[in-house]
């Protein structure tokens, strides 16, 4: 079966759950509410695990989390397909005042993007920088015996091994977040890729889904790419410590995700569409974001806002200790204090 094929199969049977699942009935004869949301693979563990505990306390809702990207599933909340989505990326200002109706877009957790590598035969922590990487993603450093790089490790002996870039398809929010924060450390990058959910790579080859990304790095002596840090134990890569604004070298995890969000909560005053990447702060991890939801503010049906409404309360009560158990940095507190007041607003 081609890959035309199997996309065009894909498409169908979201549509199909989007518009044709409403109420099914449980073995009590009671009916259950199933909320459908599209959106990006990085967050897809924890949403999952949301889901699950949710339906435990609530059995009469059940969650149904289709990874399908950041872009397509903006599109679809955009033009009213399903109950809500979900992405790296603040949906664009002009792409917001054309939806069918009013779209919110809320904070559920912080991530960080790891970068991940198969160097055979390192020791240590390999210690990369904003602009490395860059010229890295630019093609123009394209062995880890590189100057550049050597210099970063001077302990460490590096392989005369080729670099292999791997990065996402179009449409994907961690693109979005690696470009944008590669835009603000490289003027060349800026120029020449910029900050999209679908950067035009200059090398490397493209893969869609982030187990396949993961996959694929196993697989390939000399491999580069990012992924959310949660992913970095679940496979278990190797991730590297980038240098941040503050001249240190930091690793990707729940406590420096935090630092860099808490760096930046002055500017969070106008709402959640805020850049986390390059923080302040010498403990903060350069490469860190929200991860949103995009809501509309009133359902199709008052049913499925009212669940809609009450899951999003659930989500910023304990749904924060459940991302806190499993790895992922919750809202600052003044950030979840706004999210559950605008959740509020959901019907």
């Amino acid at each position: 079966m081609s890959a035309h094929t199997l996309r065009v199969l894909h498409v169908l049977a979201v549509s199909f759950l989007a518009f044709s699942i409403v109420f099914v009935g449980n073995n009590f004869g009671q009916d259950v509410i199933v909320l459908v949301a599209t959106g990006s693979s990085l967050p897809e563990p924890l949403y999952l695990a949301w889901g699950d505990e949710y339906h435990k306390t609530q059995t009469a809702v059940q969650l149904r989390y289709l990874a399908e990207g950041t872009a397509e599933s903006a599109a679809r909340i955009l033009a009213g397909t399903g109950d809500f989505g979900g992405g790296e990326a603040p949906i664009p200002e002009k792409q917001l005042s054309t939806a069918k109706q009013k779209i919110v877009e809320l904070p559920t957790v912080l991530i960080g993007l790891a970068v991940v590598y198969n160097v055979p035969g390192l020791s240590f922590t390999l210690r990369l920088s904003g602009p490395v990487v860059a010229n890295i993603f630019l093609g123009k450093i394209s062995s880890w015996h590189d100057p550049e790089i050597a210099k970063l490790n001077p302990d460490m002996k590096l392989p005369d091994l080729a670099i292999k870039v791997l990065h996402r398809t179009e449409g994907k929010g961690s693109s979005y977040i690696f470009s944008d924060y590669l835009s603000k450390v490289s003027p060349e990058f800026q120029s020449k890729v910029g900050k999209s959910v679908s950067p035009k790579w200059p090398v490397g080859a493209s893969i869609a889904r982030t187990p396949d990304l993961l996959e694929q790095l196993k697989k390939t002596p000399g491999a580069i790419t990012y992924t959310e840090m949660n992913w970095v134990d679940k496979t278990s890569s190797a991730s590297a410590a980038i240098k941040n604004a503050a001249g240190e070298f930091v690793r990707p995890n729940a406590k420096s995700v935090g630092e860099a969000a808490s760096a930046m909560e002055s500017k969070m005053t106008q709402g959640f569409r805020v850049s986390l990447t390059n923080p302040p702060g010498k403990d903060s991890y350069p490469i860190s974001s929200f991860t949103w939801l995009y809501v509309p503010e009133h359902a199709n049906e008052p049913v499925r806002g009212k669940a809609v409404n009450e899951f999003l309360q659930w989500i910023y009560s304990k749904g924060q200790e459940i991302a806190r158990d499993r790895g992922y940095a919750p809202l600052p507190a003044s950030v979840l204090s706004r999210a559950r007041e605008k959740a509020a607003t959901i019907r």
